[in-house]
């Protein structure tokens, strides 16, 4: 038996196939462009195996919503060529296998819940924090989904006190993609993340806008872990920094677990989401 899994990024299709003990047989790197052109490489890869099921784990916006009539559809993403494109559809009319839908991050939460950082809890929230910020979470071992699915990255923050940037979401200006996705850090001192020495001002701004969403997201959610990733975060200065401005900003109003262990990294490193959609396969061939 063989599972599909397809990591489907902005920049880059992670494909993958395991077997039904999700050790990986084969997986490809794929680069985003049209849907046509990205989606054939996409069934070249997978018309080889006779799959049982498949998971994607998609950026969005999508269509999380089963009784929506766009269900499956990538909707207002700014890919030009994706948008509002039916996305579910075309893998379903290639394959006539279950097929597991979520977000990319709603993904790599699943991973680390269950193979990850938070394996054996029951909840976990995943945070990754590069080009864009998303979030998605896993409750009670269930993807948290409703409506529509988490966009933890547009949550409104408030300003630091030495930070006069307006923010660069075209949506809504200083939400905390605005403030502190990479192009934030790149447009407000005019370098990239990576290029910044640990001791420079972004690092400080960085965690308390990151500091303010996680406080959020635990008054809300209550996760029992919580792992923050993608390219930003592999600055690893930033983990302390951010346990520190989360405690300020609390001041002690509820009870949260020992610091150090409940905000991390992955612990499956770059390997979240893909992970994340083959136990999305598995969940869908039950």
């Amino acid at each position: 038996m063989y599972y599909g899994a397809i990591e489907a990024g902005g920049t880059k299709f992670v494909c993958a196939v395991s077997l039904e003990d999700l050790s990986i047989v084969e997986r490809i790197s794929i680069s985003t462009t049209t849907p046509e052109a990205t989606l054939n490489h996409v069934f070249e890869f997978f018309d080889r195996y006779p799959l049982a099921a498949m998971g994607i784990g998609s950026f969005g916006p999508i269509d999380v919503n089963v009784g929506s009539k766009t269900y499956g559809y990538v909707t207002t993403t700014p890919k030009l060529a994706w948008k509002n494109y039916d996305f579910l559809g075309a893998i379903k009319k290639r394959y006539n296998v279950p097929v597991g839908w979520t977000t990319d991050v709603n993904a790599a939460a699943l991973g680390e819940l269950e193979q990850g950082a938070a394996r054996g809890l029951d909840s976990c929230l995943y945070l990754t924090v590069g080009t864009g910020i998303g979030g998605g979470a896993v409750v009670k071992g269930n993807l948290l989904e409703g409506y529509g699915h988490p966009e933890m990255g547009h949550l409104l923050l408030r300003l630091h006190e030495d930070d006069p940037f307006a923010g660069w979401c075209p949506y809504h200006g200083n939400c905390l993609e605005g403030l502190a996705a990479g192009p934030a850090i790149e447009k407000r001192f005019g370098q990239k993340a990576y290029e910044l020495p640990v001791d420079h001002l972004a690092w400080k701004l960085e965690a308390y806008y990151l500091a303010q969403a996680l406080m959020n997201y635990i008054l809300i959610l209550s996760p029992e872990k919580m792992v923050l990733g993608g390219g930003v975060m592999k600055q690893t200065q930033l983990f302390p920094l951010i346990r520190h401005e989360l405690k300020q900003l609390m001041n002690q109003y509820v009870a949260m677990p020992d610091l150090d262990t409940f905000i991390v990294a992955p612990a499956l490193g770059d390997n979240a989401g893909i992970t994340g959609c083959l136990l999305l396969a598995k969940r869908a061939n039950k």
